[in-house]
């Protein structure tokens, strides 16, 4: 599913190389699964689904986040993991 999804959304062929965790969103009661992917091929457009696609360093991607979503990319930077956190839809929640 990650490598159709990603594939639809930014024009992107993505390789999984692992979960990064298991995140809940408890307000909306959504389970999501994360993974790390790397670039294998395609290019990079925009779609249905997508109003903008760029490349940003991992920085600049965690700056323009809510922290439920960069907590995302710092965790698939770690060496440790998957994780498993629950947030609100914007921030984590005490604990995580």
């Amino acid at each position: 599913c990650v490598v159709r999804e990603v594939r639809e959304e930014t024009g992107i062929e993505a390789k999984p190389v692992r979960l990064v965790g298991v995140y809940k969103n408890m307000n909306l009661a959504v389970v999501s699964l994360a993974f790390l992917c790397g670039p294998v091929g395609g290019e990079l457009r925009t779609s249905d689904e997508s109003s903008v696609a760029t490349w940003l360093t991992p920085e600049e991607a965690i700056e323009r986040c809510p922290e439920a979503r960069g907590v995302r990319i710092k965790d698939a930077l770690s060496n440790d993991g998957p994780h498993v956190r629950a947030h609100d839809g914007t921030s984590l929640l005490p604990g995580n």
